[in-house]
């Protein structure tokens, strides 16, 4: 039995960036529906600052990280759709990708094509597989069609600009939100055809004069606290809101007695880990991934890149919403 040891960021309680602390661990052999990996690349998201927090509570301690990319080591009894030596990527549950290597269930561990590297692979899992649902399953009653408006918030960010360049090839006419200037002009440039600063404008208004006041068929909102409630003046009647994250804090309650006079809106609360319950289901939203990615229709910009021992800077960054793009760990 071959018994390695591996740095692993983990976290005794939750709290600040603090909390995060480098831990040597033992790490054996995968049992049956496990596969062993070694990490070439991390993916960073705001879900790991989430756990970190205490937003989203977990027993403690707390291994992080939800995605990652490297090779296969070792090889459980029943995973068949892996074997030694692949490349592979992830975004998977339960946590403990900030490793060196680790065992984990092999359910939602895909093979990566060869002409997607480990940086990017690392990159694209947790916020490409988002964006794919988002896009192809959040999907309004009255269904969306080339031409349709939608509103994309954090349209610079990990998940808005795989997002922004995806609504694009699909025809979909998206109008995206940031806090800069310079952000706009990043989510424009990946296939936003609108873009609407909400530090300096009230994106109500200009969403209502974009569309000739009719507003947008889904608004996708990864912000939270902050543009909820703004957010469903922006929509149609029969308007869809996904609210997918809480980057400004969660939502707060409220009546859904609201939703009729404002056009009998539709809300939901979405998480990439419902749709990725089987195999099936996770492979099929993956190859569509890898296939708009290798298609050239969406690009991975990775904009930062932090070693694995640099993690407490990567948390507050992410935090402080410093950050474009994607960011990932080097291990």
């Amino acid at each position: 039995m071959t018994t390695l040891t591996s740095r692993a960021v983990r976290i005794d309680a939750p709290g600040g960036s603090e909390q995060l602390k480098i831990d040597t661990v033992t790490v054996g052999e995968p049992g049956p529906g496990e596969v062993r990996i070694r990490h070439h690349a991390v993916g960073l998201n705001f879900i790991d600052v989430y756990q970190r927090s205490g937003l989203y509570p977990l027993p403690m301690p707390l291994a992080l990280g939800m995605e990652g990319a490297g090779v296969i080591e070792a090889v459980g009894a029943g995973v068949t759709h892996l074997k030694v030596g692949d490349r592979a990527a992830y975004a998977a549950n339960p946590p403990g990708s900030y490793s060196d290597v680790r065992v984990m269930p092999a359910m939602n561990v895909c093979h990566l094509p060869d002409g997607i590297d480990f940086e990017t692979g690392a990159a694209m899992m947790l916020k490409g597989l988002t964006a794919q649902y988002l896009l192809k399953k959040c999907r309004p009653v009255e269904g969306l069609q080339a031409g349709d408006f939608v509103l994309f918030h954090a349209a610079a960010g990990g998940v808005g600009l795989i997002a922004c360049q995806w609504a694009k090839a699909l025809g979909l006419r998206l109008i995206g939100t940031a806090g800069s200037d310079e952000k706009c002009v990043l989510a424009q440039a990946n296939g936003a055809e609108f873009t609407i600063n909400y530090r300096s404008e009230n994106f109500v208004e200009r969403v209502k004069a974009i569309t000739g006041g009719q507003g947008v068929k889904v608004v996708y909102d990864s912000v939270g606290k902050d543009t909820f409630d703004q957010s469903l003046e922006c929509l149609q009647p029969f308007g869809l809101m996904v609210s997918f994250g809480n980057a400004s804090g969660p939502v707060a309650p409220f009546s859904p007695g609201i939703l009729g006079p404002k056009g009998s809106l539709y809300v939901t609360r979405q998480t990439l880990f419902t749709h990725i319950t089987s195999r099936e289901r996770t492979q099929a939203m993956a190859d569509d991934l890898f296939a708009v990615v290798q298609s050239g229709a969406v690009k991975i910009h990775i904009v930062q890149r932090f070693a694995l021992t640099e993690v407490k800077s990567a948390h507050d960054s992410l935090e402080a919403r410093r950050t474009t793009g994607c960011t990932v760990l080097l291990p």
